[in-house]
Order: C-alpha cells, then sequence, then structure tokens
C-alpha cells in the first residue's frame, strides 16, 4: 500500500472514531434493560447433544461515553438436556444449566446509526445446579460457579433502544456454554 494512500485510509479512520456526533450506546447517563429469550446449554467439546429452556436478564447500565458502558446483571437461565435424539432413541448427552446469574460487563459498540452492533465481555457467578455429561465428560455440580459472559448483538431504532444478542456463558469448571437467543429494551433512568 502506498504512503499517500495509507495516510488517506488512516485520516478516515480517526475522523470516524473521534466524531462525537455518533451514538452507539442508546445514550449516556443510566438506563435498566430488560432481556428476555431462549436459553440454550451445550458442552464445550461435544457436538451432539445440548440443552434449551427459558432465559431472563435484567441489567443496570451507565453509558460511560456514547461508545463505551459499563453494566451489572442479574438474571435466570433454565436449561434441560434432551433425552432422546432426533429419531426418538435415547441420548448419551445430559447438558442443562437451573442457575441465577449476576456479574458486571462492558459493553463496546459501534458508531452506526439506526443499528449499532455490540461485543459485551466481563465475569459473573451462577448459583444453582448444573449437569455436563457426555461420553468423555461427567460433570454435576450444584452451588456458586464462576462464569464468563460474553454476548454478541445489534442495539437498533433511532436511540438503539432494543437490543438482540446472543449472549454466552462460559463455565470453565462445567466444561459447559450456557447462553441465549435474547431480545430487550433499554428503559432511560431520571430523564
Amino acid at each position: 500500500m502506498s504512503t499517500p494512500f495509507r495516510s488517506i485510509i488512516i485520516l478516515i479512520l480517526v475522523s470516524v472514531l473521534a466524531s462525537n456526533s455518533l451514538k452507539a450506546q442508546p445514550k449516556k447517563g443510566e438506563y435498566i434493560n430488560a432481556s428476555i429469550g431462549l436459553g440454550l446449554s451445550t458442552s464445550y467439546y461435544e457436538e451432539d447433544g445440548g440443552g434449551s429452556g427459558f432465559y431472563a436478564q435484567a441489567e443496570y447500565a451507565k453509558g460511560i461515553t456514547k461508545w463505551i458502558g459499563v453494566r451489572s446483571y442479574a438474571g435466570i437461565l433454565l436449561t434441560s438436556g434432551d433425552k432422546t435424539n432426533e429419531n426418538g432413541d435415547p441420548t448419551e448427552y445430559r447438558i442443562s444449566a437451573k442457575a441465577f446469574s449476576f456479574g458486571g460487563k462492558i459493553r463496546v459498540a459501534a458508531p452506526i446509526p439506526y443499528i449499532a452492533p455490540f461485543i459485551e465481555s466481563g465475569i459473573g457467578a451462577s448459583i444453582g445446579s448444573f449437569q455436563t455429561y457426555t461420553p468423555s465428560t461427567n460433570l454435576k455440580k450444584n452451588g456458586i460457579l464462576m462464569h464468563i459472559p460474553v454476548s454478541l448483538g445489534l442495539a437498533v431504532g433511532r436511540k438503539h433502544s432494543v437490543d438482540i444478542a446472543v449472549s454466552y456463558y462460559f463455565y470453565p469448571s462445567m466444561k459447559q456454554i450456557s447462553g441465549a437467543l435474547a431480545a430487550g429494551i433499554s428503559i432511560p433512568i431520571n430523564n
């Protein structure tokens, strides 16, 4: 790549990144986000088997800038493993999570009007019952487990007040990934 072309690309990128008129968080300030969706569970290593169920979560979010927000969350995930496969035969897999989760995460969002893609990650804990039973893994635990939340999604609408996301909770001690396909809405506080 030639030097003038590289300089133009860098100038464009800096201009876009430095723009204050673009919004990717619903707004600077505080808000509550409530989401609901389809809960899912699967093993780290096995492709077959899994669980499905219910997911709901509430977040207290503070938009530090229009690009970055800090969130504390609490939610519930209830999934149960399939006892039979597609053919109706008993399966060797039991992957489930029945847990109350809480923690904190950071959201980084891209500044695109009406559709703002975002990624979130942090750390949290879950209280409940977990099972990962596959041909290579046999784990069952009750109590408090550490998890790592990761979400990919879109904040949509004129004020980016609707979230559509895929949220994952990685449970290293269970060799399990639980999560959801969810939709949520943001409600401003003190406005």
